[in-house]
């Protein structure tokens, strides 16, 4: 197998789907590890695993000195990174890279903290590593705005605000972060402009010809409200952001 190969765990995500043509394109090798077996083609080697389980990374990792992890879910991503640590550990892996999320270290959400975990298994293991931590993806937004929107009265949480970024601005970065030298935790990535929940629905509606339904303030409760309030989720200043507005990404998606 060759050394130049690099391991992209997700790598048929939202996300992975965007990084690994660009790993291609810079000529290099790429091995995705994924759940289902796929057949190998145009340079892209699959080979089956579970990280959750901790089954098949030792021979994914095989040969590969660079580890680009996007792969994440609703729960255990802290106890998945944790397998894959252990085994890049012992293979050797020069360089391992994580997308993490911005607020890790802030927002008291459960899966978020599994993310912040996994930050930590990562600076903790003695690989050199560089974490990459971005904003809520455009294509996430949309789903959850595709579900509000069918909503009679859109509900409207005081003080919520979405900086959305788009997929193939992160995966650029992250592809650059991945070819160069270790960089320990870089600048957050975030989308060009903030939104309430209310200014994402509205140019999603009106591109499909409908009308703005009317809204409901919400409190949203407990430490979660208080920390998104408090902006807990967002990063105003110190962070790279993206070119691509959220009214960009609707209107090539939905045009």
């Amino acid at each position: 197998m060759s050394t130049s190969s690099i391991l992209v765990t997700g790598g048929t995500g939202t996300l992975g789907r965007h990084v690994v043509p660009l790993l291609r394109a810079a000529g290099h090798e790429v091995r995705v590890l994924s759940r289902h077996s796929r057949p190998s083609a145009d340079g892209v080697e699959y080979v089956t695993g579970d990280l959750l389980k901790g089954e098949g990374i030792a021979a994914a990792l095989d040969g590969t000195e660079t580890v680009l992890h996007l792969s994440g879910g609703p729960k255990g991503d802290d106890e998945a990174t944790r397998h894959l640590v252990r085994a890049a550990r012992v293979s050797g892996v020069h360089h391992l890279v994580y997308i993490s999320v911005v607020g890790a270290d802030r927002v008291p959400l459960a899966w978020v903290r599994t993310k912040l975990e996994s930050e930590r298994a990562i600076a903790d293991s003695g690989i050199p590593w560089t974490t990459l931590r971005a904003a809520q993806f455009h294509d996430l937004a949309l789903t959850m705005v595709e579900k509000m929107a069918r909503l009679p009265v859109l509900p409207a949480p005081g003080g919520l605000r979405l900086q959305p970024v788009d997929a193939c601005e992160v995966a650029a970065r992250l592809v650059e972060l991945t070819l160069n030298a270790p960089a320990g935790l870089v600048p957050d990535l975030t989308g060009p402009k903030l939104y309430d929940l209310p200014a994402l629905v509205r140019p999603y509606r009106q591109l499909l010809g409908r009308r703005n339904r009317p809204t409901l303030p919400v409190r949203v409760p407990g430490k979660v409200g208080r920390a998104y309030r408090a902006g807990a989720n967002l990063t105003v200043e110190g962070a790279e952001c993206g070119k691509r507005t959220w009214e960009e990404f609707l209107g090539e998606r939905l045009g």
